[in-house]
Order: structure tokens, then sequence, then C-alpha cells
């Protein structure tokens, strides 16, 4: 016994500990970190601006549209190495934006980027003085290795003229640096070249001759010769690999630059500059007291309704909150405001298990079992709805990751993040705590609550009535929208990031903060166009301010300039105005429909597999389409902001409603396994959804709280965030409870009577 507490002891000692750490790390940190993570994280556009550089399409002929769209989307893959929020997108009718978030150093992006230029595979003809190329070797002190240094002796027009050239950029469909092993076994780092169908066809002859007369194929890149390696084989598959490249820096960097020479459009630099953020400091203060004060209230209510596990749920929480903080950095994930709102909304999520798990203990404490045993039997019980709640949605994470991009591609990683702390804080720490504590003696039975047995609740008896009004809730959003789309409107308030719009550069008499701007020019501005989506972007080390509203017609833009003049005294010739490209391109939006739909599918085939019933996986892909055709109801009605928070809202809202799913059927499963002859089954799912109530609610309250503080307190973008969430979390729960059961049930039945009358 002695030993027990000694053991006891010692784990809320290393708790202790740990959290001091991972608090001590977060704010104030180690070695090269002294800043503390929470300081160092990489924040988003929005939060810290960073480098924006543009680039014009080289010729004198106007670019064409198809062309255009190509190049801002292989640069978007491109600049996805810096971060998943760096934005591309078309100015004007011959410029493209790049805005890379949490960088300042312009000329350092700018190297590493590489200048979009014209890329050309040539063939080394044979011949004394007709070489295209020549190369000098000299050894790198350094490292040991031989430095190449190549030579073009033709211009590149002559070249091209007598046929030479085999290939160009947009014949390579990508290229990726990698690393295999070479025959005595050590890393040999290459660059892996994947064609297109043209490509493979040119590349296929070009390699037959280059390889029968032992010639090279030298890759030619803005204005030098970058690689010229020899052909050791005829390539007809479309795929090709550049070997000894010495190190994985020099083969990425290859591929960077075969990439970004890719393009259908040659560019060229116009200018770059720093930025600074969209939202001032005042927007990231008031989301963390946001934060903090909602974590208050979830711990002083979980203390409230749970008592001691309450307490070491919270203790748990607070270890939740650091380590989060700790590994957003660890991994480099870019924070934007969203984000924040996202990891404020998982302080909520994080306690759904352990609210799962102490309604269990409760249930197990009423039966008359001793409170160690009842710790036992909870945990255990909990423990399949708990980690197939968190499977599935950690699937779909895994999905949006793999095919998503941008903002979808961060938010899956935040996501997943949160998932894993949260079943580790749940499952390990909350269990090691609560432990300790009945070993150093309390072991009351009032300390961890007695459940009530409630009357069961007929709620299948209703499902008629639930049905009809979610029917109602989602053809109102249609009815809205096409009203909207009959009326010339969009059918739902695009935002800048999906519609593009005015981008009016303006250079004031006077260095004004970004608060300053938010509050009395922005009005001004919101007067004029009629809409609240206004973004604003500082210039560092200037006086000049980027406002992007939505697209602005010639009387608009005359007005503003009007409003500008007379209030603030701007000279009329500092005043620019350009239109915009929408950020979040048509290719962007087609991956994100399709990784959601996959995303779909692969939970399908995951509760499926779990349930051995596809029912129960129909149901909750209903449900899921259910809430989110819902919210999307709601969007249409108060025509709020449809922007890149959207699609944060939207994903937020899928792992909610498919993680209150599972709790409910997974306690069907349960009942129907225990069911006897005499149960009924609108009884089991009555008493299977009841006995779920409290989790339902008590996970939903306490969600709901952390994002109505977030509301109250957070700047107008987080209450665009903050709004539908909160509808999303309502009818969730709504749909976890009236919903998700009946469709179950409408199912076995339909289908057992189908089976019946087929025999």
């Amino acid at each position: 016994m002695k030993n027990k507490k000694l053991r006891s002891v010692a784990v809320i000692i290393a708790f202790v500990l740990l959290l001091g750490l991972c608090t001590y790390t977060a704010v104030e940190g180690f070695g090269e970190n002294k800043a503390g993570s929470a300081s160092s994280i990489h924040l988003g556009l929005d939060l810290a601006g960073g480098v924006s550089i543009t680039y014009q399409v080289v010729g004198e002929e106007k670019p064409d549209g198809a062309d255009m769209s190509d190049t801002i989307y292989k640069l978007q893959q491109r600049v996805y190495n810096y971060s998943t929020e760096a934005q591309v997108y078309q100015e004007g009718d011959d410029r493209i934006n790049i805005e890379i978030p949490g960088v300042s150093d312009a000329n350092a992006i700018l190297e590493e980027l590489g200048k979009p230029g014209s890329l050309y595979f040539i063939r080394q003809k044979d011949g004394e003085g007709n070489d295209n190329y020549s190369y000098s070797m000299q050894a790198n002190e350094a490292t040991g290795e031989i430095d190449y240094t190549y030579v073009l002796n033709r211009p590149i027009e002559e070249i091209e003229a007598d046929g030479s050239i085999i290939l160009n950029g947009i014949d390579v469909k990508n290229a990726q640096a990698g690393s295999r092993a070479d025959q005595m076994g050590a890393s040999d780092f290459v660059v892996q070249l994947n064609l297109t169908d043209e490509g493979t066809v040119k590349f296929a002859e070009a390699t037959k001759t280059a390889y029968e007369a032992g010639e090279t194929i030298a890759i030619y890149y803005d204005g030098k010769v970058v690689s010229a390696p020899r052909v050791s084989a005829v390539i007809t598959d479309g795929t090709a690999e550049i070997n000894g490249m010495g190190s994985y820096e020099r083969a990425e960097q290859l591929a960077s630059t075969i990439r970004i020479g890719g393009l259908k459009l040659e560019l060229e630099e116009l200018h770059s500059k720093v930025v600074g953020a969209q939202l001032g400091s005042e927007a990231i203060s008031t989301s963390l007291k946001a934060g903090a004060i909602g974590l208050v209230i979830v711990i002083i209510f979980m203390i409230a309704v749970y008592l001691l596990p309450g307490f070491a749920a919270s203790l748990a929480l607070l270890l939740y909150v650091a380590v989060i903080v700790v590994l957003l950095y660890g991994f480099d994930i870019t924070l934007t405001l969203p984000g924040i709102a996202g990891i404020i909304l998982s302080i909520g999520m994080a306690v759904d298990a352990n609210v799962i798990i102490f309604a269990r203990i409760r249930e197990e404490l009423a039966t008359g079992k001793t409170v160690s045993s009842a710790m036992k039997i909870g945990f255990d019980k909990a423990l399949s709805a708990i980690i197939d709640g968190n499977i599935t949605t950690l699937i779909a994470a895994a999905v949006l990751a793999l095919i998503g991009s941008g903002s979808v591609k961060g938010f899956a990683y935040t996501l997943a993040l949160g998932i894993v702390i949260s079943l580790f804080t749940s499952l390990v720490v909350t269990r090691l705590l609560l432990n300790a504590f009945y070993t150093l003696g309390c072991k009351s039975p009032k300390l961890f609550g007695v459940a009530k047995e409630h009357k069961t609740i007929a709620f299948l008896s209703k499902r008629k009535i639930f049905f009809a009004f979610s029917a109602v809730c989602v053809l109102a959003g249609f009815v809205i929208m096409g009203i909207q789309a009959a009326g010339g409107n969009d059918a739902l308030n695009f935002s800048l990031e999906f519609k593009g719009g005015t981008a009016t550069n303006v250079a004031f008499n006077e260095n004004m903060t970004i608060e300053d701007i938010d509050a009395n020019i922005v009005p001004l501005i919101e007067e004029i166009t009629g809409d609240g989506n206004v973004q604003t972007q500082k210039i560092e080390g200037t006086n000049e301010v980027i406002f992007k509203t939505r697209s602005l017609n010639v009387s608009e833009r005359d007005e503003l300039v009007n409003v500008l003049v007379t209030n603030y005294g701007v000279d009329e010739a500092k005043i620019t105005a350009e239109n915009i490209s929408s950020t979040i391109s048509s290719e962007m939006r087609s991956e994100s429909l399709i990784a959601v739909i996959v995303a779909a599918v692969c939970m399908l085939i995951y509760i499926w597999f779990r349930f051995k019933d596809i029912r129960f996986g129909a149901s909750s892909v209903i449900a899921l389409l259910h809430d989110v055709l819902v919210v999307l109801t709601f969007y249409a009605a108060v025509r709020l902001s449809v922007s890149s928070t959207f699609i944060a809202c939207m994903l937020t809202i899928v792992g909610y409603s498919v993680n209150a799913t599972i709790v409910i059927f997974d306690r069907i499963r349960e009942n129907l396994s225990l069911m006897g002859k005499k149960d009924d089954l609108v009884e089991v799912v009555d008493r299977s959804i009841t006995k779920t109530l409290s989790r339902s609610v008590f996970t939903s309250l306490t969600t709901f709280i952390m994002v109505a503080v977030l509301y109250v307190m957070g700047v107008s973008s987080i209450r665009e965030f903050a709004l539908p969430l909160m509808v999303g979390i309502v009818c969730g729960t709504y749909s976890s409870v009236c919903v998700t059961g009946a469709l179950w049930y409408v199912l076995r039945t339909k289908f057992a009577k189908k089976q019946a009358a087929k025999k």
C-alpha cells in the first residue's frame, strides 16, 4: 500500500514537472528559442504579414487567360513549400502577386523561389567547335565534392533554331528531390522527373539518339545551364532520374528550378515589398484573452459537474494547451486567425473523451460498483467510442492533408495534431491522475457522482417531425440561394478569396497604424462598397496601405478617391487601383471538394468496417451532409461572407458531427449485443440516445462556451468564423440526438423488410 502511494505521489510530481516544462517552453523557451514557442510560431498574413512579390508576364501581347490560370496554379504549388497559407493571385491583365507569410527578407525568397523564366532541355551535339555548352570543374574545399560551372557557348535562339532543344518547361509535369541507396549502400540524392504525354514521346526519341551517341542533355534555365546529366538509358515511360546530386539540398534546388521553369508564361520580377499584418495586434490579444476566459469557464464547468474527475480532466486540459503550443512551433505549422479560433475550439472539444468516460463511471457507480471497479470499467467501456470517433476524424484529417491544398491542408495538420494530443491527455494523463488521487485517499463515491436513472425519452416517435424540420431547413437554403441568383446576385456572399476584387493602393501623408485604419477608414470604404469584407495591408517602411475590396466599378472607384482626398488630404496621383483575381483558384476548390468527398467515403468505409453494418456509416454521412447544408442555409440567409474561414468552418463541423454521431452509434451497438427477446428495437435506440444525452449536451455546451466567448470578444473576422460555428454546434447536437439514430432505425427496418420479402 505504501508503495502504491509513493507511485501515486510520483505520478503527480511527474505531471507537475511535465506541465511546468511544457508551459515554460511555450512561454520562455530554451536554447535558441529563448522567446518561447508561443511567440516563435509562424503566423499567417493576417497576423504577421510577410513578403509580397509581383511578377509581370514577359512580352507585349496580353497573355491568354488559361495560361495565366495554369501559371498561378503552378506557382501556388511552389510557394506552399514556404507556407500552406501563402497566396497567389492575378493583378490586372499581366501581373501575378505572390504573398508569403511569416518572412521579411524578400531577396532571400526571390533567390530561393527563383525567377520564373524559360526552361529548356538541350541535347549536346558532337563535333569540334559545335558544342552548345562547355563546363569547368573545381573541387569544393568545404564538402570535398566537385562543383561544375557551365557556360552556354551559343545564343539560345541559335540553339533553338537548329533543333537542339528537345523539351521545354511545359513538357515537365513534376520534379521532386529524393534519395536512394547506391550499389555500395550509401545514399545517392536524385531528382525525379515526370513528363507529360507529349514530353514522354519527345524524350524517348531524344534519349535514344543521345544514348547511342554517348551525349548529354543539358537543362538550361534563366540564362544559364543548371545541370548536364549524361544519358545512361533510353527512357520511354515518361519518368527520368538525375543522380549524383551530392546532397538533398542540391537535389531540391534543381527540382525547384525545374518546377518553377515549367510555366506556360515567362515572368520577370516587377517589384517586391514587405507587407504588414492584415489585422492589428489587437486581434491576437483579444483572441488569446477569449481563449483564456473560455478555458477558465470550461474548467469551472467541468469541476462543478464532474467533481474530482472534472478536476483531473482540467489538469490534463492545461497540459493539452501547453503541448499544442509547443508542437505547433515544433512542426512548423503556420497559424492564422482561423487557426487560433480552431485551437480554442479544440479546447472545448478536448473534454469530449473525458465526458464520455465520466458518464460511464457514474453509470457503473449507480449499479453498486466500487469506485475502483467503476473507474476501470468506465474507461474500458468508453474506449471504443473514443477511439472510433477520433480515428474517423483522423482519417478525414489525413485525406485532407494528402489531397487538399492551401488552408485545407493547414487545417488538416492542426486537426490531426489536436486529435492525437487530446487522446493522450484524456486516456493516459486523466486516468493516471484519477488513479493517483484514488490511491491517496479520494475514494468516496460522492467525489465522483452517481448517475440518476432517467426515464427513456421517446425520440423515435417524433422522427417524422425531426425529418420534416431538417428537410425544411435544408430546402430553405436552396430556395434562398435560388432567389438570390434570380435577383442577379451570387447565391452566396462570396468574398475576395473566391471572387477576386479590386486592390486600391493609397499613399497617405502620415504613417497610420492598422488599428487606426480599421477604426476610421475601413468604415468609409464599407459605406461605398456596401460590403463588410474589406482587407487592409500596410507596406512596411512606407505610408502606403493596400485596401482589398469586392470589384469596384468606375463610379465607386471615383467615390473612394474623393473620400480619401477630402478626408485625409491624399494626393490623387498616389492612389492606384487594379483588379485582382481570387486567391482560391478553381483548381483549389476542386481539390478541396474532392478531398472532402474522399474523406467522407473513407469515413463511411471505416464505420462500416468497425460496426459491421453499412447502415451506421450511411447514417453518419447523411447526418454529416445534413449539418453542412443547414449551416450553408445560415450562410445564405444572413448573407455571411464566404471566405477562406468558410472552408475551415465547414471542416470543423464535419469533424464535430462525426464525433458526436459515433458516440451514439457505439451505445446502440453495445445495447444491440445485450438485446433480449422482449426488447424492442425502438426501445433500444431510444435508450441509447437517452443514456448518451448528457454527453451530447455537456460536450456541446463546453464547445459552445469557447466559441461564444470568442464571438463576444473577437474582431470582426473572428466573429465571421465563430457565428456559423455556433450554429454548427447546435445543429450537430440536434442531428446526433434527433436525426442519426432515427435514420439508422429507418434504414435498418426498411432493409430488413426488403430482405424478408426476398426470402
